[in-house]
């Protein structure tokens, strides 16, 4: 779970609200009744709060706010490292009166104390937050997942490689995001040739 909490907090960090229960929900959608349901449950339902806080929807911020409260009111204050204690105040105000709330600083998610961002993640949050990104983004996803196949592959065989290099730049540099998204889609193209060429051989 902590690739996709941590994947799914650095996405929602960086304003990417709506973006960032694509971390979570499937990995929330296979959980069984309890605690780690309920708690992922109501993160997804915390991020869908500041996504229509932010657009003034606000009686759909206030229904989400009061469901995600409820999902996570029996839960440590500190569960899995996220601090709960921030976020069921901001749950409570919200679910009280959304349009009294400053919706231009929503709370920063924390992990183990810290608020994260994308320079925070190791290489398996890192991949996740590439797969929620070319999802969101409209970026070819069958090349994201590819380059993290052969990113998994270079780290079994060396500890490094250029596909792991350019997923964290994927992630990591924004600004830069479509011009690394090209380069990781070549590198791409000319790998599955290859290995296009070792199958013909057999």
């Amino acid at each position: 779970m902590d690739a996709h909490l941590r994947a799914g907090i650095a996405v929602y960090n960086t304003g990417r609200y709506h973006a960032a229960h694509d971390a979570w929900e499937d990995y929330w959608l296979d959980l069984d009744s309890g605690d780690d349901e309920r708690f992922l449950h109501g993160l997804i339902q915390f991020t869908a709060v500041v996504h229509h806080a932010t657009g003034a929807n606000w009686s759909g911020a206030q229904g989400l706010a009061e469901s995600a409260g409820e999902y996570l009111a029996a839960l440590p204050t500190d569960y899995r490292g996220v601090d709960l204690a921030t976020v069921r105040p901001f749950l409570a105000r919200v679910a009280d009166d959304p349009e009294s709330v400053d919706w231009d600083d929503p709370p920063k998610l924390t992990h183990e104390g810290a608020a994260i961002g994308y320079d925070d993640l190791d290489f398996a949050a890192t991949a996740v937050a590439a797969e929620v990104l070319a999802e969101a983004d409209d970026y070819g996803e069958s090349v994201v997942e590819d380059a993290i196949g052969y990113a998994r592959r270079e780290l079994d065989e060396t500890g490094e490689g250029r596909f792991v290099g350019q997923l964290f730049a994927f992630v990591q540099e924004a600004d830069q995001r479509a011009f690394v998204y090209t380069h990781l889609a070549n590198h791409v193209e000319r790998e599955r040739a290859k290995d296009d060429d070792v199958a013909g051989l057999f």
